[in-house]
């Protein structure tokens, strides 16, 4: 099953991503999922197991750079009708 979870990493850095941003994307690059970078946030679409890696690692490599706060939002597709 693919999910999208979308994620924002405090704080804001006017102008340029700041080390917590740039280390949690790197962190997504490397399990192998390529993020979607927005002005507000960013996000990452693919089966729940690399999805769940993915959030893992950005997490914990975004908070060892200075991240205080990130936001996440998992959602996946809703199911259809029969």
């Amino acid at each position: 099953m693919d999910v999208t979870a979308e994620f924002t990493i405090e704080p804001f850095i006017d102008g340029t991503p700041g080390a917590h941003v740039l280390a949690a994307l790197e962190a997504v690059r490397d399990v192998g999922l390529e993020p979607s970078i927005g002005p507000f946030g960013s996000s990452i679409t693919g089966d729940l197991t690399a999805v769940s890696a993915a959030v893992a690692r950005l997490l914990e490599a975004a908070t060892a750079a200075g991240a205080t706060r990130v936001s996440l939002q998992l959602t996946r597709p809703e199911p259809l009708e029969p």
